[in-house]
């Protein structure tokens, strides 16, 4: 060797030496970054390291698992495991180095362990689960209260998903014809984009917390490989912290998923979510009628208590009721004959001093005739010694008295009127009918006035009159 070499010469002598370093396969621990299945069937990976503190990738290599052995390590694996065999999983594989002068260097993966990747996911989940118990938030949402009527339900599923077409079918045809108003906000429920699209999905929800009272994540069934995106921390931590309580259906019942653990409530399937929600609005419609009954029972049992409380006190009622009106009427007929004997009293007074008056007023008159007679009388005596002129102007005098006579009598007898008229009025004021009309009654028997009570006949009828009428009344207590 000349102290010269191509780079196929070069890269030959690594392949030599690759192969007498590594003659026989090796087992290497390391996490899948890539995969790729080409048409033929081959699977082409991307194997990494990544440092512990800072999580920087510190390794990195190609590999491939040829088709024929990758249609039988798959299905070990997925079975073995309940994940799916993809990106993002530390896997134990069995691998020869090899090293190609035109491709460079790869690990052919003869075989796999799944048994270590079991022991990574338990122990992945663990420290997510200390993670969220360390940040206090693993019973955060638990702890949320659930509203007594949830009928706001926002659904994180795909449209596409039969257990999402179950939950709604159930929700809608409850037996006892609840209303609910649900929302489907569409995400991925597997693979690597299903974490991601969830977690969008509550950001959307978030926007419009107000408008729902609970949120439903579901999906329909599928194997357990297709579980691994909700062992995902940040969704993980997204639920546990979300305001609205979240009930999980993701439709499996051997394991739960730390979605389920951080969760308000899990369910098995979509459908025991949506009965989950039925269950709690026919608890609460049970409840109302249980009260309902109970304050119907109650209200009887209290009209029954006081029934013969109010039937007492209706017949004490009735029986003041009767005293008041006899003691009203009692008093009533004392003051009507009190006015009435006023009103006597007062017509006999005024009738006499009309009397005196009319007397008066004639004396009067009389004397007034007789003084202008004599007046006239002596009158003409003088005139027999006066003369012709004097004889007129006392004619003069005469015609005038003459015709100022009847205007004075007139004066004094309108004057005279109008007393006479103002007494009768006051007489009319008083008069027993007008009494009546102002409300009072008089009370008879037998034609005769009742002045008490101790005068009224049980057996017969007693007579109410008022100013328009009378009636006529049974005596049935007294």
């Amino acid at each position: 060797m000349n102290g010269q070499l191509t780079l196929l010469e070069l890269n030959n002598l690594i392949r030599d030496a690759l192969q007498d370093a590594f003659p026989e396969t090796i087992w290497v621990v390391a996490e899948i970054s890539e995969l790729k299945i080409n048409r033929t069937g081959h699977c082409y990976l991307e194997l990494i390291e990544k440092d512990s503190v800072s999580d920087d990738i510190v390794a990195r290599a190609r590999a491939t698992i040829w088709s024929y052995t990758f249609r039988m390590l798959k299905p070990y694996f997925e079975t073995a495991t309940g994940q799916p065999f993809s990106d993002g999983i530390k896997v134990l594989v069995l691998v020869s180095v090899e090293y190609h002068p035109a491709y460079g260097l790869s690990f052919n993966i003869k075989d796999i362990d799944p048994t270590y990747t079991v022991g990574d996911l338990v122990r992945r989940r663990r420290e997510i689960i200390e993670k969220l118990q360390e940040a206090g938030v693993f019973d955060m949402n638990r702890e949320l209260p659930l509203p007594l009527v949830p009928q706001r339900i926002a659904i994180i599923s795909s449209a596409t998903a039969a257990g999402y077409q179950d939950f709604v079918n159930q929700l809608e045809h409850n037996s006892y014809g609840f209303i609910f108003h649900h929302r489907l906000f569409e995400a991925f429920m597997q693979g690597a984009e299903a974490a991601p699209s969830i977690l969008r999905a509550l950001d959307r929800i978030y926007a419009e917390e107000e408008n729902f009272d609970a949120v439903a994540i579901i999906r329909g069934g599928g194997a357990q490989a297709d579980l691994s995106c909700f062992d995902n921390f940040e969704l993980a931590y997204t639920v546990a912290q979300f305001p609205l309580p979240v009930v999980t259906g993701i439709g499996h019942e051997k394991d739960d998923t730390i979605i389920d653990l951080v969760a308000h409530t899990r369910q098995k399937t979509p459908t025991a979510v949506a009965e989950f929600f039925i269950s709690g609005a026919a608890r609460f419609y049970e409840k109302l009628t249980e009260l309902q009954k109970a304050v119907a029972e109650r209200t009887r049992e209290i009209l029954e208590s006081h029934a013969e409380t109010l039937t007492n006190l209706a017949d004490d009622i009735v029986h003041s009721a009767g005293k008041y009106l006899t003691d009203s009427q009692f008093r009533l007929l004392r003051l009507g004959q009190r006015y009435k004997n006023s009103v006597n009293r007062y017509v006999a007074q005024h009738a006499e001093n009309l009397h005196r008056f009319h007397s008066r007023t004639s004396k009067f008159a009389t004397l007034l005739l007789r003084k202008e007679r004599n007046y006239l009388a002596r009158l003409g005596r003088e005139t027999r010694f006066l003369g012709k002129s004097q004889l007129d102007h006392n004619a003069l005098k005469v015609q005038q008295l003459e015709k100022q006579l009847p205007q004075k009598v007139r004066s004094r007898l309108l004057i005279a009127g109008k007393e006479l008229a103002a007494r009768e009025a006051a007489l009319r004021l008083l008069d027993p009918q007008n009494v009546l009309r102002r409300g009072f009654t008089l009370a008879l028997q037998n034609g005769k006035i009742i002045k008490s009570s101790h005068e009224i006949s049980e057996t017969n009828d007693l007579e109410t009159r008022f100013h328009d009428g009378s009636v006529f009344s049974k005596i049935i207590k007294k």
